[in-house]
């Protein structure tokens, strides 16, 4: 296993194909493929799951890429001290949901560190891929929201990727409606005086029995 074989694995995996990779890396694609099986015969797992379509990565080939982008992240930034006349800069990925006030704080955090020493990344993704980017090392903080109806499936996910779970505050429901509304002088509205409204909802049952299915 060398360095240039964990940079084909995650030029394989940005492009989706051997032969996009192939043609980004300038190497022929019988090349790029020999190099990527005679790797997983060493490791002993199967990194990829080819197809007509395309290449998709293996459960055990996301974790191994997280510790591959760990590895060459690392010797990047020793080459860039010792040998580049850039400065090393150190990479801090926050994997989140879109959720304002995480965007704010992340503002904050690079006006406070900056730039010169730090490269920051803020991904805006869905919740199993943003626990899925913590577990692989892809992002070193992520952001997810608990609730009574998720809180059980979701822990016990980030218990079996060995996953700490740290309580920013606790949210509390609000609506949103016009000064004109028929309900806008009420303090407080309960969940059946909105049943003559028309509501969007997010698909959250579909992915918490998606979860279930998964942990069983």
């Amino acid at each position: 296993m060398n360095l240039q074989q964990l940079k084909y694995v995650l030029e394989v995996v940005s492009k989706g194909s051997m032969n996009e990779a192939a043609k980004s890396l300038f190497i022929s694609q019988p090349s790029l493929s020999n190099a990527i099986k005679e790797l997983e015969k060493e490791i002993k797992i199967t990194l990829f799951i080819r197809t007509n379509r395309g290449v998709t990565i293996t459960n055990e080939g996301a974790e191994f890429l997280g510790y591959s982008r760990q590895v060459l992240q690392q010797f990047n930034m020793l080459e860039e001290k010792y040998i580049s006349e850039k400065t090393a800069k150190q990479h801090f990925c926050i994997s989140t949901q879109h959720y304002t006030f995480a965007a704010n704080a992340f503002v904050e955090l690079v006006k406070e560190f900056g730039t010169s020493e730090y490269e920051f990344i803020l991904r805006e993704s869905k919740t199993y891929e943003i626990i899925e980017d913590v577990k692989n090392l892809r992002s070193e903080l992520g952001i997810i929201y608990l609730s009574n109806y998720n809180k059980y499936v979701l822990l016990k996910l980030l218990r079996e990727r060995n996953i700490t779970f740290s309580v920013l505050f606790t949210a509390k429901p609000y609506v949103f409606i016009s000064k004109r509304h028929p309900l806008s002088d009420k303090e407080s509205i309960n969940l059946d005086e909105l049943d003559d409204y028309p509501c969007l909802s997010f698909e959250i049952n579909r992915f918490i029995k998606y979860l279930r299915n998964y942990l069983h």
